[in-house]
Protein backbone atom coordinates (compact mmCIF):
# COMPACT_ATOMS: atom_id res chain seq x y z
CA UNK A 1 0.00 0.00 0.00
CA UNK A 2 2.79 2.47 1.00
CA UNK A 3 4.50 1.64 -2.38
CA UNK A 4 1.07 2.58 -4.63
CA UNK A 5 0.70 5.87 -2.23
CA UNK A 6 4.50 6.65 -3.16
CA UNK A 7 4.03 5.71 -6.44
CA UNK A 8 0.99 8.08 -6.78
CA UNK A 9 2.56 10.66 -5.23
CA UNK A 10 5.60 10.97 -7.84
CA UNK A 11 2.90 10.76 -10.68
CA UNK A 12 1.21 13.41 -9.34
CA UNK A 13 4.59 15.93 -9.29
CA UNK A 14 5.71 15.32 -12.52
CA UNK A 15 2.15 15.29 -14.24
CA UNK A 16 1.95 18.96 -12.70
CA UNK A 17 5.84 19.52 -13.46
CA UNK A 18 6.51 21.27 -16.94
CA UNK A 19 9.66 22.27 -18.42
CA UNK A 20 10.21 24.58 -21.50
CA UNK A 21 13.21 24.92 -23.32
CA UNK A 22 13.07 28.38 -25.30
CA UNK A 23 15.42 31.59 -26.20
CA UNK A 24 15.41 34.41 -24.30
CA UNK A 25 12.87 37.35 -25.93
CA UNK A 26 12.20 40.66 -24.80
CA UNK A 27 8.47 39.33 -24.25
CA UNK A 28 9.69 36.93 -22.03
CA UNK A 29 12.03 39.71 -19.87
CA UNK A 30 9.25 42.21 -19.85
CA UNK A 31 6.22 39.19 -18.69
CA UNK A 32 7.45 39.32 -14.78
CA UNK A 33 8.98 36.07 -14.53
CA UNK A 34 11.36 35.49 -12.34
CA UNK A 35 14.93 34.67 -14.20
CA UNK A 36 17.19 32.94 -11.78
CA UNK A 37 20.89 33.53 -12.76
CA UNK A 38 22.99 29.98 -12.02
CA UNK A 39 26.18 31.74 -12.95
CA UNK A 40 29.32 32.06 -10.66
CA UNK A 41 29.83 35.06 -8.85
CA UNK A 42 32.87 36.23 -11.07
CA UNK A 43 31.22 35.38 -13.78
CA UNK A 44 28.38 38.35 -12.94
CA UNK A 45 31.29 40.73 -12.13
CA UNK A 46 32.26 40.11 -15.73
CA UNK A 47 29.17 40.18 -17.64
CA UNK A 48 26.43 41.60 -15.24
CA UNK A 49 23.14 40.88 -14.55
CA UNK A 50 20.15 40.96 -16.46
CA UNK A 51 17.90 43.79 -14.97
CA UNK A 52 15.82 41.89 -12.02
CA UNK A 53 17.85 38.35 -12.34
CA UNK A 54 18.13 36.80 -9.11
CA UNK A 55 21.93 35.72 -8.71
CA UNK A 56 21.75 32.06 -7.11
CA UNK A 57 25.02 29.75 -8.06
CA UNK A 58 24.50 26.34 -8.77
CA UNK A 59 27.93 25.04 -10.01
CA UNK A 60 30.99 26.66 -8.47
CA UNK A 61 34.15 27.45 -10.43
CA UNK A 62 35.31 24.15 -10.20
CA UNK A 63 31.81 22.06 -11.36
CA UNK A 64 30.75 21.46 -7.98
CA UNK A 65 27.56 22.09 -6.18
CA UNK A 66 25.60 21.86 -3.24
CA UNK A 67 21.71 21.12 -4.11
CA UNK A 68 20.52 21.60 -0.38
CA UNK A 69 22.27 25.46 -0.40
CA UNK A 70 20.76 25.82 -3.79
CA UNK A 71 17.64 24.80 -2.99
CA UNK A 72 17.18 26.66 -0.06
CA UNK A 73 18.32 30.18 -1.45
CA UNK A 74 15.87 29.49 -4.49
CA UNK A 75 12.75 28.76 -2.65
CA UNK A 76 13.99 31.86 -0.20
CA UNK A 77 13.73 34.04 -3.13
CA UNK A 78 11.25 32.67 -5.37
CA UNK A 79 8.06 31.41 -5.25
CA UNK A 80 8.79 27.98 -6.94
CA UNK A 81 4.96 27.28 -7.49
CA UNK A 82 5.06 29.46 -10.15
CA UNK A 83 7.27 29.03 -13.39
CA UNK A 84 10.12 30.61 -13.22
CA UNK A 85 13.56 30.75 -15.80
CA UNK A 86 17.05 29.79 -15.59
CA UNK A 87 19.97 31.58 -17.58
CA UNK A 88 23.46 30.47 -17.26
CA UNK A 89 26.06 31.87 -19.86
CA UNK A 90 25.33 29.60 -22.90
CA UNK A 91 22.55 27.17 -21.86
CA UNK A 92 24.66 24.17 -20.99
CA UNK A 93 24.33 24.08 -16.59
CA UNK A 94 20.84 25.10 -17.02
CA UNK A 95 20.33 22.34 -19.52
CA UNK A 96 21.54 20.00 -16.99
CA UNK A 97 19.47 21.63 -14.02
CA UNK A 98 16.18 22.54 -15.20
CA UNK A 99 14.98 19.13 -16.02
CA UNK A 100 15.68 17.85 -12.94
CA UNK A 101 13.86 20.41 -10.84
CA UNK A 102 10.84 19.94 -12.96
CA UNK A 103 11.19 16.32 -12.76
CA UNK A 104 12.01 15.49 -9.49
CA UNK A 105 10.44 18.75 -8.04
CA UNK A 106 7.56 19.34 -10.08
CA UNK A 107 8.61 22.95 -10.74
CA UNK A 108 7.77 25.07 -13.71
CA UNK A 109 10.76 26.18 -15.56
CA UNK A 110 11.62 27.45 -18.40
CA UNK A 111 15.16 26.53 -19.53
CA UNK A 112 16.81 29.74 -21.44
CA UNK A 113 18.45 28.39 -24.02
CA UNK A 114 22.07 29.97 -25.50
CA UNK A 115 22.17 31.36 -22.38
CA UNK A 116 23.85 35.23 -21.27
CA UNK A 117 26.00 34.56 -24.58
CA UNK A 118 22.44 34.67 -26.57
CA UNK A 119 20.89 37.47 -24.88
CA UNK A 120 23.45 40.25 -24.58
CA UNK A 121 25.50 39.23 -28.19
CA UNK A 122 22.41 38.36 -30.07
CA UNK A 123 19.91 40.15 -28.62
CA UNK A 124 21.86 43.28 -27.46
CA UNK A 125 19.87 43.08 -24.25
CA UNK A 126 21.90 45.55 -21.61
CA UNK A 127 23.22 44.27 -18.29
CA UNK A 128 23.39 45.61 -15.47
CA UNK A 129 26.20 45.51 -12.72
CA UNK A 130 26.10 42.81 -10.22
CA UNK A 131 25.89 43.97 -6.86
CA UNK A 132 27.03 41.69 -3.70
Amino acid sequence: MKKIILSLLILSVSLFAELKNEFISKELLNSGIPIVDIRTPPEWKETGLLKGAIPIMFFNERGGYDINAFLKELNAKVDTKKPFALICHTGSRTSILAPWLSKELGYHVVNLKGGMDYATRALKIPTYPYKK
